[in-house]
């Protein structure tokens, strides 16, 4: 009986939920801003930022938090020298980030499967090893959340499966 009851509590653990989500870009406030809300809007895939939402599958949930966001964006979105230099296709500063969702994203946010690792444990470690010069198209939001749900999860690729699945084409 005990031996059951501990192989049920380590499937029960092994669940946690796997979420990719798009958001807008961030950018300064004015047009700048305006242009990347309406693209958002528009569905413009190639113009929203990707993160990755965990789901721990705990048995008494924290209060006032359901998920968890881990993220990688340029470490000052909003400063026009960034914009620039993220244009230009130029390298700059990164960070990772680390937040709690109270629920879910209602729009935009899929879920993509389960891990059967701590999938906390396995982002954290994640993070610590993730290089933070983002460059678009070389190293951005895409490769790290790409990335990190292959290790969650095992499935390479998750955003073109995702995009075919919308049947995007841009």
């Amino acid at each position: 009986m005990a031996a059951s009851l501990a192989k049920a509590t380590v499937l029960a653990r092994g669940k946690d939920e796997v979420y990719v989500a798009a958001t807008p870009l961030r950018a300064t406030k004015g047009p700048a801003q305006l242009l990347m809300s309406t693209t958002y809007s528009l569905n413009l895939w190639d113009l929203q930022h990707f993160v990755v939402i965990i789901k721990p599958n705990l048995p008494v949930p924290p209060p006032n938090s359901q998920a968890i966001v881990f993220d990688f964006q340029p470490k000052d979105p909003e400063n026009i020298y960034t914009a620039l230099a993220v244009l230009s296709g130029r390298a700059v500063p990164g960070v990772v980030l680390v937040r709690k969702l109270s629920k879910l994203p209602r729009r935009k946010c899929w879920f993509v499967g389960s891990s059967k690792l701590d999938a906390v444990d396995v982002a954290t470690k994640f993070n610590s090893d993730w290089r933070t010069d983002l460059r678009v198209g070389h190293h951005d939001c895409r490769d790290y959340t790409n990335g990190l749900v292959e290790l969650l999860i095992g499935e390479k690729q998750v955003l073109e499966r995702l995009r075919k699945d919308r049947g995007d084409q841009g």
